[in-house]
């Protein structure tokens, strides 16, 4: 992204997690952890030794350019860089998604930030205050492609349906198939935008699989089916982190009935509940985590879907491609070969940029550098990568 901005490419960055989270960032920032999203958000909008790098930002993360003192703000100084964003890099903020709607390629570089924390699952999704991935994805083509049509130059856009991977860490299956569904339909739209403008190529690929997932789960000590039941997930009403947070902060009289009448029938759509499934939700004053972990083992047991892990997996990911030159990425490649065939289609020249970041006027003391770290009673935000605690 910065080789390609250094040379008048147009960049943009859309995701559906924070847009200080580490795909996003690092495609953006250079900090010593991926965890120092205070900085990474200061690096965004153009504070940073190169420079203003990206023209687009759509996603989640607002938290991170609030200053400190605001009610939805996870900083930890009085920085409040929506302000300086407009004040002295000339970013146009969209507050919410109706501005988002109306921008167009007079408002670029421009930015919307549509949650605090990452953007809801697409199951919890409110469409009246967050555009789908596919929306997102088409306006930032659009506002792009229009203002790069009279240059030689086109635009990179580096688009990301990040909470597929979060759904696998909590092993919620019904969050995790809408989350996939909700990127397929963003990818058909990219896909077809790539076969109207036969010079553009669109790659898609993930960094890593996550849970471990498998069908034809088996249960106990008896074979296993072999079989998948998918019409377990479709009458479900919530991702397993939103129920989860419900549960734990139940303040009603009679827990037992609210899961038994509300939970389990409306909630997760189980006409057939087993005395097991409700006993294992019926146990008041638990937390939001334990809840939300039984209620994905739940609905996993019932669509026959396994899982190995909370974490990453070692299995290799699926790798597409389509337009311009793809046939370049047939077959199996390290990840690696992927930067390359994106650098040699842009010609673009990488060490120029290492060298401008590695000079020693750029270069900052690690001792001065440490994390900036929220202040306590902030916004508390979900950290997907770390342990389950």
């Amino acid at each position: 992204l910065e080789a390609a901005k250094a040379i008048g490419y147009y960049t943009g960055l859309v995701a559906t997690s924070r847009i200080t989270h580490a795909t996003p960032a690092s495609f953006s920032a250079h900090v010593l952890h991926r965890d120092m999203e205070a900085d990474i958000a200061v690096q965004q909008i153009g504070n940073y030794s190169l420079g203003r790098g990206v023209d687009l930002m759509f996603g989640g993360g607002r938290c991170f350019f609030r200053p400190a003192g605001s009610p939805d703000s996870c900083r930890a100084d009085a920085l409040d860089l929506i302000a300086t964003a407009q004040q002295d890099y000339d970013w146009t903020y969209a507050d919410g998604i109706d501005e988002f709607r109306q921008l167009t390629t007079e408002s670029l570089p421009a930015f919307s930030l549509f949650a605090h924390d990452h953007m809801s699952y697409e199951i919890d999704r409110d469409p009246l205050a967050q555009p789908s991935l596919k929306e997102m994805a088409l306006k930032a083509i659009d506002l792009l492609s229009s203002a790069t049509k009279r240059s030689r130059k086109g635009f990179f856009l580096m688009i990301e349906g990040s909470r597929i991977d979060m759904a696998a860490h909590s092993n919620d299956p019904a969050a995790h198939v809408r989350e996939i569904l909700a990127y397929n339909e963003a990818i058909l739209a990219v896909k077809n935008w790539v076969a109207e403008h036969p010079n553009t190529v669109m790659i898609s690929v993930s960094d890593h699989e996550t849970g471990g997932m498998s069908v034809a789960h088996q249960r106990g000590s008896s074979y296993p089916s072999y079989k998948w039941t998918p019409s377990a997930l479709v009458n479900v009403k919530f991702s397993t982190e939103v129920m989860g947070e419900a549960l734990g902060a139940f303040a009603g009289a009679d827990f037992a009935t609210f899961v038994a009448s509300v939970v389990v029938p409306e909630w997760l759509g189980i006409a057939d509940p087993t005395a097991e499934e409700v006993a294992a939700l019926a146990q008041p004053g638990l937390p939001a985590a334990a809840y939300a972990d039984a209620i994905g083992r739940i609905l996993s047991d019932r669509a026959e879907i396994g899982w190995a892990t909370h974490g990453h997996s070692a299995v290799d990911v699926n790798l597409y491609a389509f337009g311009l030159d793809s046939f370049k990425l047939r077959g199996n490649h390290e990840n690696t070969d992927i930067g390359h065939f994106i650098s040699g289609q842009l010609k673009l020249d990488l060490q120029a940029i290492t060298d401008r970041l590695t000079s020693e006027e750029n270069l900052r003391d690690p001792a001065t550098a440490g994390a900036s770290t929220a202040p306590e009673g902030s916004v508390q935000l979900k950290h997907f990568h770390h342990p389950r605690r």
